[in-house]
């Protein structure tokens, strides 16, 4: 006994000092996966090798936990952190066997290896498993001990802890488990390969009705509940993410983002990421997306069926429906489009077996577009038949139509992207990369390099409006050929049309999208005053052309910055700065939040107000304002002193006083690029196009404060559409990822514009009209449409239009004036410097 106790006490003093710091588990930083939201919380996508969900004590289950103590340590809440009755169990194995077994682990135990010790089962390491949970002990609670074990165990298939196992066997949260599945899980700690539900489901049964005597002789249960949960039978499964909205390609950006910032501690540190997406409306460009490429993909013939079976010789036996989902099986989901076996062809329908064990009808409007494909101009003959192009055993892919019906379909080789911003502050509220990111990662909304086409146009126009010209300026819509070694020998750009106009209105022609006077009009101001002014917007100079195509929109823009272009017409001729990450929350606390760039013309007033106070008191000056008591409101930390004020500060209410009163300063406020009487000008034209114009498709949303451009390339390579209002900037794009030709007619008003007001109708439900406001220096004038002139008062075909105080035109007169047509005939050869 003496030589007990002395080697008792040798080994304490040995091992005890070598023990780690237990203070570490009081603030233990677990493993935990990187999880991306939408704005309203949806879950978006989740990153890291862990799938783990941490949970306070009093946020799982009683049952959970009655469960796990009668599975692995009845005695928890009673011994002091060992189990001297287990350890003298696994002791009498040795001695009577000879071999050493794992026996008398308490969760304590337990804790302590999975936190600071291997799993080799040596004496040693069990010698320091005691004295560190007895360690553990002294210093943490039983409730902060069991919180550890249930947050960190492994319970396979990559799942740690408890929360983490209901989703990935049972698809929901823990607190949604029944008694039988809670018993399932409880059983995994002792073995979680070997009894698990799915690879195992026979073994992990036995495990769980173990587990479940073992509660009903604990008295945690009664014998009904017992009998009920036993005869339930084993149905877990591996199931991914509840995913609340679609949005992998924003999911993928902020992986990127965080990786940037944090390096691998992003997958593993717990971060949760809050985005801008709103998930209603991404649900909603989704679609709009998908609709639009697969009615582009019906325009332009079918390629053919995935393959076929003989249904006869499927290996199934007296269960055919077996046999048909075996067929099926191999084929994913792309994008909205399920595979699907036919498996009846009538006259003019057929009949399909889904992938998701559905029968569904296919009706002769959803059959009769797929006429073989030739190439993007030309199609096979019209079907006469549905047997013309299906018959039984062909796998193909459908898509719900809204009549009920589905569609016959198959995956566009043509691409898309649609992304959508709030004007004022630049919070990317949608965006979509392509059909289907698990298809295609390339994420056409940031990484596409296009030629904007005729898109580009309304900056060119904006560039002229800044240099003196007017939406009533003439320039001549006429034949012209250019002799230029940056283009070709010869240029001879037309019209979309084929046409020519002769003298027109620059309104008339951004509105009909004239080419020749979008040209005639860069020659005019300048290729490289157009290039820097428009650098204003965002645009690259190095990626803009240093010649007349520019004014055809030749450069390259990716669609995210186009709209963050447009976006300075929506919001009044701002510069703002796209964001798609809101916030970074970790250990439920905020560590980052975006500060966007805000438009806000009654901050501009306070910060110039405040500036002026400032400059004020610096001077000494002694000249106090009537409305220095605001000044005062505006910012506390300016003292009490002289101020000199901007008039219209009287604009501003309390309740908007209040407002910039919150928080150390004003907001981040966006740099005006545009004077207000420039962008309302170019506004106008914009809302003009919709009206009358090539976008005029979009007045069946039935409002009046849109404003867009289409733009169509060279041989229809690109088709866009670029339109907003005070509240929305949304782009929509298709062309294919290797440019070639989309097809005869594919403008951006037949192959963009219906993905945008599909998108739109959904984006401005629920929003008033933006109005928009005539600022100071404008003034609207009856002219002459044919020669952009004053109009007499009686003259009958007389137009408004808005200028600038200063360049009101005068009455037609013999001297001809800056708004007179241009010179010269039809055929006019100009030469290029």
């Amino acid at each position: 006994m003496l030589l007990a106790a002395i080697g008792g006490i040798g080994t304490y003093v040995y091992i005890v000092p070598r023990l780690p710091d237990i203070g570490s588990l009081k603030d233990v930083q677990l493993q935990v996966p990187l999880r991306v939201y939408a704005r309203g919380g949806e879950l978006m996508a989740e990153f890291g090798e862990m799938k783990r969900i941490p949970l306070k004590y009093e946020e799982f289950p009683k049952a959970l936990i009655h469960a796990v103590l009668a599975a692995e340590d009845d005695r928890f809440f009673h011994h002091p952190g060992v189990d001297y009755q287990g350890i003298l169990r696994a002791a009498w194995q040795l001695a009577r066997t000879g071999e050493r077994v794992q026996g008398g682990s308490t969760i304590t135990m337990q804790v302590a290896r999975n936190f600071f010790l291997s799993r080799e089962k040596t004496f040693l390491r069990k010698i320091n498993e005691i004295f560190l949970s007895l360690k553990i002990e002294g210093e943490l609670s039983k409730e902060e001990i069991l919180t550890l074990y249930l947050n960190k165990i492994y319970l396979g298939k990559r799942a740690y802890g408890f929360a983490a196992a209901a989703q990935v066997y049972y698809g929901k949260p823990l607190a949604q488990l029944d008694l039988p599945e809670i018993a399932m899980i409880a059983g995994l700690p002792k073995a979680p390969s070997r009894y698990n539900p799915v690879v195992a489901p026979e073994r992990a049964r036995i495990r769980r009705d173990y587990v479940l005597g073992r509660m009903l002789a604990l008295g945690y249960i009664n014998k009904a509940d017992y009998t009920r949960s036993k005869q339930v039978p084993v149905h877990a499964g591996v199931y991914g993410l509840n995913i609340g909205v679609e949005a992998p390609y924003v999911a993928e950006m902020v992986r990127n983002e965080m990786l940037k910032r944090y390096g691998e501690a992003a997958y593993t540190h717990g971060f949760e990421v809050h985005t801008t997406i709103d998930a209603r409306l991404q649900k909603a460009a989704n679609r709009a997306l998908r609709d639009d490429l697969l009615a582009y993909d019906r325009r332009h013939g079918y390629r053919g069926i995935i393959k076929h079976v003989d249904l006869l010789n499927l290996d199934g036996g007296p269960d055919e429906m077996a046999a048909w989902a075996a067929v099926l099986q191999p084929l994913k989901s792309v994008g909205h489009l399920r595979a699907a076996l036919i498996i009846s062809v009538g006259d003019h329908s057929a009949y399909a077996f889904s992938r998701d064990g559905q029968i569904v009808y296919l009706g002769w409007e959803q059959i009769k577009w797929a006429r073989r494909r030739i190439d993007e101009n030309h199609l096979g003959p019209k079907l006469k038949h549905a047997a013309d192009v299906l018959k039984a055993g062909d796998v193909v892919y459908v898509v719900a139509a809204k009549t009920g019906c589905h569609w016959l379909a198959e995956v566009p080789k043509v691409a898309g992207a649609l992304v959508s911003l709030r004007p004022q502050d630049g919070a990317t509220e949608v965006l979509v990369g392509g059909f289907d990111y698990y298809q295609s990662k390339f994420n056409r909304v940031i990484q596409a390099q296009r030629q904007p086409g005729s898109s580009f146009k309304p900056f060119v126009y904006t560039a002229a409006l800044d240099k003196g010209y007017t939406a009533a300026s003439i320039i001549n819509d006429a034949p012209v050929v250019f002799d230029a070694p940056g283009l070709e020998d010869t240029w001879r750009p037309e019209n979309y049309s084929g046409h020519f106009y002769g003298p027109t209105r620059l309104r008339v022609a951004l509105i009909k999208s004239r080419n020749l006077v979008s040209i005639r009009l860069l020659r005019r101001i300048g290729i490289g005053y157009t290039v820097r002014y428009v650098a204003r917007f965002g645009f690259k100079p190095k990626n803009l052309p240093r010649d007349l195509s520019l004014a055809l929109g030749s450069g390259a823009v990716a669609p995210y910055q186009l709209a963050t272009a447009y976006a300075v017409f929506a919001n009044g001729g701002y510069k703002i700065k796209p964001y798609f990450i809101d916030y970074i929350r970790m250990n439920d606390h905020i560590i980052e939040m975006t500060k966007p760039l805000q438009v806000c013309p009654k901050c501009e007033a306070v910060a110039e107000a405040q500036t002026k106070a400032k400059a004020a008191k610096k001077a000494s000056q002694k000249t106090i304002s009537k409305t220095a008591g605001l000044a005062a409101k505006s910012n506390e930390s300016i003292e009490d002193g002289p101020w000199v004020l901007p008039p219209r500060y009287a604009e501003l209410d309390e309740r908007e006083w209040a407002q910039i009163r919150q928080g150390p300063a004003l907001p981040r406020l966006a740099k005006r690029v545009l004077s207000p009487q420039t962008a309302f000008l170019i506004n106008t034209m914009l809302r003009d196009v919709i009206r009358k114009g090539t976008g005029r498709r979009a007045l069946v949303l039935k409002r009046k404060d849109l404003g867009g451009k289409t733009g169509t390339t060279n041989d229809q390579r690109d088709a866009w559409f670029t339109g907003f209002n005070g509240d929305v900037a949304t782009i929509a794009w298709v062309g294919f990822d290797t440019p070639q030709p989309l097809g005869s007619h594919e403008t951006g008003a037949r192959a963009a514009l219906p993905m945008w007001i599909s998108y739109m109708r959904t984006a401005l439900q629920g929003r008033p009209e933006t109005p928009l406001e005539q600022p100071q220096g404008i003034v609207s004038v009856r002219i002459d449409p044919n020669t952009g002139e004053l109009a007499d008062a009686n003259q009958a075909d007389a137009i408004f239009e808005y200028f600038r105080s200063k360049n009101v035109p005068q009455r037609q007169t013999d001297e001809p004036s800056a708004n007179s047509p241009a010179q010269g005939g039809s055929n006019i050869t100009e030469q290029l410097f």
